[in-house]
């Protein structure tokens, strides 16, 4: 008897239902009492192999034997790879590339390389002993193929042939789309070039290699050879016999094809051919011809015909869907029936037959035509789509009831089609004639004529105005497209709505057509700004006036955009057109009220769009804007002005005010203050006729911006064009103030004498030249002519030009002396000078910045030094005579000046070399240009590297050489700098650079304001010093000190120590605010209470805290007074808010609570959806509800809170929705109990499957040997995914797999 083992674990279930009944081996239906025996059972049980298959051995097999065959081996299939090698070998004569010393290089490897981009093929060559060339391709399939054509075109030698086969035979090559002959190319890399159809010629050229050629020309004469062995062969069989021959749903024609082996082409019913074609082998195609003639033969003889007449209407049923029923009548009776084409108008169908089968089949076809029929329902067209319904409802019901009547509305007639089988329509007709008559008597129609321009606005944007009318009255309005140009709206719907929606529309076209138009001239660049983003400005309008635009009356559309506004349209123009033309069109009164508003508006906007431009030296403009933009920030909030400032990288230096006159001026007036603190400047007016303002500004301000750069940048405002103002403002240092006046009041008398202008041209590089050092050459020609020189500026076009301006002798005078000076430096000479060596090096050193400098000053003149190995001292000079002698004269001043030079040791302590630099060395750069000395900082002393030891000396000596003792008040080496250039210039320098020495000082602040000096991250200590550019060093927390040490400039100390110690002040004010806020005091509520307090989401105790300025804490979860609610604030704002809690609680003692009883069956119905029942029915009577949890004792149990009065109304409420919402819970648990399956409930289904012995197998491994059942609760046995599982411990240690 064998061993049986049963796993009783559910799971299995499913495993064995899937399993085929002889594999499972359980019959499908249960044994009857008394059935088989248990052996028997157990030998219908399927084995353990069976069910669970072992997986194949990982070894492999012996040569000669064959792997056991199981359920794993036969669905595993190999997998092959996608990346193939073939090696091609191309023989010496055949290369095309024969260079045996270029290998792997030159246009052999070139065309490689090529190749391999080309096909994604990956190309290895090699030289034989031969000399013949072997490439080794790898890669995909395809790519291989691909890179062996271009190998074979482009590395090996090309020959051709040519292969004549029949003409009719070359489709064959090219195959379906040129499918066959791509692939042949591939397969034996060859050009292949087949004759177009309409040449006559029969030969097919073939180019390639010896070998592929060969090949090709066999695979073209194999295709051709299996071609001569098929036939074709066309039959002519009349068409009414066609049907005989290929029987019912074409079985006879298969028949046949399966018989013979040939191909059977029959034309179908539709097209008019009597052509039989037959294709195959010859013998086949003979075979299937003789039956068909066979078949013809026949039934030539056995039919006969008769004609019947059938309704036109009727021939489809005849005929049927796809021919079907023809095919049926055909299989049943054997009689072929012929219906006339449908654009055929005759009513005669014939039956061909043999004579005792077409009573049969006449019978049939008068069956099937008088199935259907064809019916009609009056209906006005109007009424159609009611009774078709919204997304075809109505007529769904209709259709899905009686699927076979087909329902034809046509659009324009006042009737429904019917047709299908005549009782189905019958009853669809009834059904369709009742919706009619329900239509007609509660439905009415009315048609209104309305100018087409006037559409869009009764539709209104998206349709608003439109769907308004629709919803309100109940009715449909269809208004035409507007490429249909009909004036016809029409309403439809209940007629009391359809008359008032027609009301309403008339009045407001009549309204459209009564309206006045009118136009305002508005800026174009103030249209954006009226409008606003997103309409922002207009619904501001909207929103002061709702009494007017209450009712839709504001629409608006961009691109020609128009706005409804006072029952007004405002159209503003397209943005591309650029027009001023704003067009307002509506009631005359609204009108007039609408043009007014928008005049006002627009002056109002006019007024506060007035620009002012301030000119400001650009050092100062990082002070104008402030940390992080604070001092402009501040300004343009108190002024109410929008200011701009030019980018960093501009050289512009007016800063833009936009706003109010008023505003922009005082906004002027305060830029102006910072500039005047920070530097020493003033401002002066000069009176100068306004006529003249002009001329002295010159073309493109040319005339005074020349003014300004020679005066130090001073800034020159001239009053508005046309104002009539003779004031001329002047801003700048004091002298360079003095200087500008003197020259426009020279300037101004010279132009009421009289002006001249001239022009002449120089290369730019001449220009500074003549304008000399610090102007001096350019002054000297104007103080000796009394003309003013104009040069060009970096933004001028014209480089070249400058411009004489004066009297016409003066100009003549200037322009002669000019000329004759630029004549000079187009003389080009060439001078020498000497230069002691020593001294080249200054010259030439950081890449000849010195000589740049010349060149640039000098016109351009050239400075060559002898090579350094030569060690002459003759210097070279090349340019024009004048710039010669001036840069010759510069250079002996420069060599004068080193010889002079001396060097002066500056002793200032390493720890304040850093400030004396300023930031990026722009302190001392500018020392080194006001002294003209060079200064040099030590290299830092690095405070962690140990002291140099002294060496140790023998007898006082070292080295022979006695050693002075080093000075114990001698500077360190770090400490001192060094100063180089003429003595009295060191000496200037040296005083400047000990100015720059920071100073400390000591201030005293209150050790617990120091935290608050400091700020969040010292943003607020790091202000100050930006702002009064000194350091602030407050003392560590741990010394308790009040000192606060300020370093920083002599200058800047003084500001920075009243900054310090009005931010002091600020911060005492602050403290002792801080604890008059933090008066506190306690309030005790009962827990119970404390939700209420708060209210949904916080609402109620953020309201209090926010009305009273104060802040409310309740007790934490783990508190032992959880009744104390904590408030602090101003003593007065605590009091207050203790009396608003204590209100609340008041209130909520005065609530009583009641428990009722709600079937909790309708506890849903009643909470809603999110809850939104119950919220509204606590808003409504003020009451909290509590429904139960799940798991209650009592289900039903609803808990109401509140006042006695509200209590009272909630409960009678409640139960009034309980007696609503139960009568339809019982409802529908009546319809429910038709709906529940047949056989019992699901528990009973459940409880037949209880008895179930589980998934039970034969000959298992733990049953058959000593090893044991698994056991399923083991984690080891069957781990779970992820969890880690401990190993069993084992005498012979752990597994190893």
């Amino acid at each position: 008897m064998s061993s049986v083992a049963v796993l009783t674990q559910e799971s299995f279930i499913e495993h064995r239902s899937g399993l085929l009944p002889e594999q499972s081996g359980v019959s499908p239906s249960p044994p009857a009492a008394g059935g088989p025996s248990a052996g028997e059972d157990e030998e219908e049980l399927p084995t353990y192999k069976d069910a669970f298959p072992p997986l194949p051995e990982k070894a492999a097999t012996p040569e000669g034997t064959q792997e056991t065959a199981n359920a794993w081996t036969s669905k595993i299939r190999p997998l092959k790879s996608s990346i193939i090698t073939q090696v091609f070998h191309v023989p010496l004569e055949e290369r095309k590339y024969k260079d045996i010393n270029q290998f792997g290089e030159g246009e052999q490897a070139k065309v490689c390389v090529d190749i391999m981009h080309r096909t994604g093929a990956h190309l290895e060559l090699s030289l034989a002993k031969d000399q013949g060339l072997s490439i080794m391709v790898s890669g995909k399939l395809d790519a291989v193929m691909k890179a062996r054509k271009e190998i074979v075109s482009r590395l090996q030698t090309q020959a051709s042939a040519t292969v004549a086969i029949p003409k009719e035979h070359h489709r064959f090559v090219i195959g379906k789309n040129g499918e066959k002959l791509q692939e042949l190319e591939l397969k034996t890399a060859t050009k292949i070039q087949i004759p177009r159809p309409d040449d006559p010629s029969n030969q097919i050229k073939i180019s390639g290699t010896k070998e592929g050629l060969e090949k090709a020309k066999h695979e073209i004469l194999l295709i051709s050879a299996e071609q001569d062995k098929r036939a074709v062969e066309r039959v002519n069989i009349d068409k009414v016999y066609h049907p005989f021959i290929t029987g019912a749903y074409n079985k006879i024609v298969g028949e046949m094809m399966q018989e013979t082996g040939a191909r059977i082409n029959v034309p179908p019913p539709s097209v008019n051919k009597n052509e039989i074609v037959i294709t195959g082998e010859k013998e086949q195609v003979a075979l299937a011809v003789a039956l068909i003639k066979k078949i013809h033969e026949e039934k030539k003889k056995s039919t006969t015909t008769i004609a019947v007449e059938v309704k036109k209407s009727q021939h489809k049923y005849v005929v049927g869907p796809k021919g079907n029923t023809l095919q049926e009548i055909l299989d049943r009776t054997g009689v072929s029936v012929e219906i006339p084409p449908s654009d055929n108008s005759s009513e005669t169908v014939i039956l061909r037959g043999e004579p005792d089968r077409l009573g049969q089949a006449l019978t049939e076809v008068y069956a099937k035509a008088n199935s259907y029929t064809v019916s009609s329902v009056s209906a006005p067209s109007w009424l159609h789509r009611f009774i078709i319904g919204k997304k075809g409802q109505n007529l769904a019901k209709i259709t899905q009831q009686m699927p076979k009547v087909h329902i034809e509305f046509t659009e324009g007639e006042d009737k429904i089609t019917l047709e299908g089988p005549t009782k189905d329509v019958q009853m669809v007709q009834s059904q369709i004639e009742a919706i009619v008559t329900d239509l007609v008597s509660r439905m009415d129609y009315a048609e209104i004529t309305v100018d087409p321009k006037f559409h869009r606005h009764l539709i209104g944007k998206g349709g608003v105005n439109i769907n308004r009318i629709k919803e309100l009255h109940k009715v449909t309005v269809r208004i035409p497209p507007d490429n249909e140009k009909s004036n016809l709206i029409r309403i439809e719907g209940d007629p009391q709505g359809v008359q008032e929606a027609k009301k309403e529309l008339l009045e407001l076209a009549s309204r459209m057509e009564n309206e006045r138009t009118k136009d305002l001239i508005i800026e174009h660049r103030l249209h954006r700004a009226i409008i606003g983003q997103k309409g922002e400005k207009i619904k501001e309008v909207r929103d002061k006036f709702p009494e007017v635009s209450s009712n839709s009356s504001y629409w608006r559309f961009l691109k020609g955009s128009v706005t409804r506004l006072f029952q007004v349209i405002i159209n503003f123009p397209d943005p591309a057109q650029k027009s001023d033309i704003v067009q307002l069109r509506g009631p005359r009164n609204e009108v007039e009220k609408c043009s007014k508003f928008m005049q006002k508006m627009v002056a109002e906007m006019v007024e506060n769009s007035q620009t002012l431009s301030v000119p400001i030296f650009k050092q100062f403009h990082r002070n104008i804007i402030g940390k992080g933009g604070a001092n402009i920030k501040k300004i343009r909030e108190e002024t109410n002005t929008k200011i701009d400032l030019p980018a960093e990288n501009s050289n512009s230096e007016m800063i833009v005010i936009t706003g109010k006159k008023a505003n922009c001026e005082a906004a002027r007036n305060r830029i102006l203050a910072i500039q005047k603190e920070l530097a020493n400047i003033t401002e002066m007016d000069v009176s100068i006729p306004s006529k003249l303002h002009n001329s002295l500004i010159g073309s493109k301000g040319r005339l005074v911006r020349s003014i300004m750069e020679e005066c130090g940048g001073v800034h020159i405002h001239f009053p508005t064009e046309g104002s009539g103002i003779d004031k001329v403002t002047i801003r700048g240092p004091v002298e360079e103030v003095e200087k500008a006046k003197q020259q426009l009041l020279a300037l101004a008398e010279e132009k009421q004498i009289k002006s001249f202008t001239a022009e002449l041209h120089a290369k730019p590089e001449y220009h500074k030249f003549l304008i000399g050092k610090g102007g001096g050459n350019i002054r000297k020609v104007r103080d000796s002519t009394g003309a003013r020189i104009i040069f060009p500026t970096s933004e001028d076009k014209d480089q070249e030009l400058i411009t004489v301006v004066g009297t016409e002798e003066a100009v003549r005078t200037a322009q002669k002396e000019l000329e004759e000076l630029i004549k000079s430096l187009d003389n080009i000479v060439e001078d020498t000078m000497n230069v002691d060596p020593k001294y080249h090096r200054y010259f030439v050193a950081r890449r000849g910045q010195v000589l740049r400098d010349l060149a640039d000053e000098y016109g351009g003149v050239m400075v060559s030094f002898p090579r350094t190995a030569s060690q002459s001292d003759k210097v070279t000079l090349k340019g024009a005579k004048e710039c010669v002698e001036a840069a010759k004269k510069r250079m002996q001043e420069i060599v004068e000046d080193l010889e002079a030079q001396v060097t002066v040791d500056c002793v200032i302590s390493q720890k304040f070399h850093r400030s004396i630099m300023g930031p990026k060395g722009s302190r001392i750069q500018q020392i080194t240009r006001d002294h003209n000395v060079q200064i040099k900082f030590p290299e830092r002393e690095d405070p962690q590297a140990p002291p140099a030891e002294a060496p140790v000396q023998e007898n006082g000596e070292a080295n022979g050489e006695v050693k002075e003792p080093v000075d114990p008040n001698a500077p360190k080496k770090c400490d001192v700098i060094l100063i180089s250039g003429r003595k009295e210039r060191c000496e200037a320098a040296l005083e400047a650079l000990k100015a720059l020495v920071p100073v400390t000082i000591e201030v005293e602040v209150p050790f617990e304001l120091h935290r608050y000096i400091i700020g969040q991250k010292g943003s607020g200590i790091r202000k100050m010093m930006d702002e009064f550019e000194v350091n602030i060093q407050v003392p560590p927390p741990d010394q308790q000190s009040d000192k606060i040490a300020i370093t920083g400039l002599a200058s800047h100390l003084d500001r920075a120590k009243e900054g310090l110690f009005e931010r002091v002040k600020e911060l005492q004010a602050e403290q002792a605010e801080r604890a008059l806020k933090s008066f506190k005091l306690t309030i005790t509520v009962d827990p119970k209470y404390h939700p209420k307090i708060i209210g949904r989401k916080g609402a109620i105790i953020t309201n209090i805290r926010t009305e009273h300025d104060v802040n409310i804490q309740f007790p934490e979860k783990n508190d032992e007074n959880q009744d104390q609610i904590t408030i602090t604030g101003y003593e007065q704002n605590a009091i207050a808010a203790r009396e608003a809690i204590q209100a609340i609680v008041d209130e909520l003692e005065e609530m009583i609570t009641e428990n009722i009883t709600l079937d909790s069956r309708v506890h849903a119905r009643i909470i809603g959806a999110r809850g939104k029942g119950i919220r509204k029915i606590m808003d409504e009577f003020k009451i909290d509800l509590r429904f139960p949890q799940s798991g209650a004792a009592d289900p039903n149990l609803v808990t109401v809170v509140g006042r006695p009065e509200h209590v009272d109304e909630a409960i009678d409420h409640l139960l009034n929705l309980e007696e609503e919402y139960l009568s339809d819970v019982v409802e529908n648990e009546a319809k429910m109990a038709y709906m529940r399956p047949p056989g019992g409930s699901v528990a009973a289904a459940d409880e037949q499957r209880g008895h179930s012995k589980g998934f039970v197998v034969r000959e298992a491994p733990w049953a058959t040997g000593n090893e044991k059942a698994p056991d399923m609760s083991s984690s080891e046995d069957f781990p779970s995914f992820g969890a880690p599982v401990q190993a069993k411990a084992s005498p012979w240690g752990p597994k190893r797999f």
